[in-house]
């Protein structure tokens, strides 16, 4: 079976997972996932990820959650772009997620981050997702 979105299906995983108070989730690998998820470990919404490669191109990354005194660190975390209507943003009209608390995550021509880091550099791309 094929799977119209795949970074959709990420993220409702972590979602899922937390509201079941996991420790870890897996998802299937893709080069998107995984800039996601770097972006993801770097402004600190999930301790780590590993991959697994099991041959034939096939990879699998186990997304290790996080949480603060028994509270995931994700309070919310949702699809922004979907396949069905895509959203892009120039730099100057960057959305801010809870007036700057939370993070939206942007596929730039620079590569994927969050916005405040696209900011920085001057650039706009699609609005792939928001958390906070």
């Amino acid at each position: 079976m094929s799977m119209n979105d795949p970074l959709g299906d990420m993220l409702t995983r972590i979602r899922n997972a937390q509201m079941r108070r996991k420790n870890k989730v897996t998802t299937p690998g893709s080069r998107l996932r995984a800039n996601v998820l770097d972006v993801l470990r770097s402004e600190g919404y999930i301790r780590d990820y590993s991959s697994t490669d099991f041959g034939n191109g096939r990879t699998e990354f186990e997304i290790e959650l996080k949480y603060y005194e028994g509270e995931p660190v994700i309070r919310t975390i949702e699809r922004v772009s979907k396949p069905g209507r895509r959203v892009y943003s120039a730099v100057s009209n960057m959305p801010r997620v809870a007036n700057g608390l939370g993070i939206t995550i942007v596929s730039t021509p620079k590569g994927v981050m969050a916005d405040h880091v696209a900011r920085e550099q001057n650039v706009g791309g699609e609005v792939l997702c928001r958390v906070f």
